[in-house]
């Protein structure tokens, strides 16, 4: 299987694509098949077509795609859930001969996928409901006294995580932490894996970041983001937050002007994009490698993964 990751628009959809027509041309004469399975947390809802930047049907030239707008926004999509569905994917592809793509930007995703995720039992309504009717900084405090080793690593701006420390301890008596030592369901021991991560010159990756949201307003992201809000759906749906919706919605309902609110999508996205790049280039396997120079790396390891495949 094949993995291509790295932060937002840094190029991994149509590098997919590439490498998809690439071993389905080599692989011709044996009816070589291959197809590309999302890995990225907003394109994953049928409600974020623009605002997500999902792959058109032009833009996957012929190469069948899977859990792209594979979720309604009123069902949030969890690492688990996701990691499920991506699961079956990729076995029904083995069955079938066909070669799976992994292509994302959610590293969350990735790691549940291959490493498994820790069987935290679920969270008893009445204790969720009073940890998220909290205010901020009393949950703050809380998680410091009642997980101090989750709060020394975690932000107080972070409210979701703080909140997600905070259920865990007080409804199961054990830390995240604790949880975390034993993993269930990855598949990284089982698979042949070819990672390859994109991290593009960050002043490049952010200009990038810029003109694609200043493009996903032309071409119709209020008009998505009006069709959003007519569901009226719980403002604390992952849809709902996705970068670009609250900015767009405040200037649907007149807080900020067109151009405000540009440059607030702009300015999350390349916060995003920042904290992804981060990310990748700390978090995964050292010998994943990292791509900075695409025009010689990438040609380098699109060769390795041919030479395994057979598709020299």
């Amino acid at each position: 299987m094949a993995l291509i990751a790295g932060p937002t628009a840094s190029g991994k959809s149509d590098l997919a694509v590439a490498l998809a027509r690439e071993i389905e041309r080599r692989g011709a004469a044996n009816g070589t098949r291959a197809l590309v399975i999302n890995a990225d947390s907003a394109q994953v809802y049928a409600d974020l077509q623009i605002l997500s930047a999902r792959p058109t049907l032009a833009e996957m030239r012929g190469i069948e795609h899977r859990l792209f707008g594979a979720w309604d926004g009123a069902e949030p999509c969890s690492a688990a859930d996701w990691a499920h569905a991506a699961r079956r994917e990729i076995e029904h592809a083995h069955l079938a001969g066909i070669v799976p793509i992994l292509v994302g930007g959610t590293g969350l995703y990735i790691r549940t996928l291959l490493d498994g995720i820790a069987p935290v039992p679920q969270i008893r309504d009445e204790v969720r409901r009073e940890v998220r009717a909290m205010e901020p900084q009393a949950a703050w405090q809380a998680l410091c006294s009642e997980d101090p080793e989750r709060a020394a690593i975690l932000s107080q701006a972070d409210r979701a995580r703080v909140m997600r420390a905070l259920e865990v301890v007080r409804c199961t008596g054990r830390t995240l932490a604790g949880w975390q030592e034993r993993r269930e369901g990855g598949i990284g021991a089982a698979i042949d894996l070819h990672p390859l991560i994109l991290l593009p010159e960050r002043s490049a990756l952010y200009e990038r970041c810029d003109l694609r949201f200043e493009r996903m307003a032309q071409q119709g992201a209020r008009e998505e983001v009006e069709r959003l809000l007519s569901r009226r759906l719980s403002p604390s749906l992952p849809v709902m937050r996705a970068i670009g919706v609250p900015q767009i919605t405040d200037w649907i309902q007149g807080q900020l002007s067109r151009e405000e609110a540009i440059a607030g999508g702009q300015q999350a996205t390349r916060n995003y994009a920042k904290r992804q790049y981060t990310w990748f280039r700390r978090q995964p396997p050292e010998d994943w490698r990292r791509v900075v120079d695409e025009s010689c790396e990438i040609e380098l390891v699109f060769g390795i993964l041919f030479r395994t495949l057979g598709l020299t």
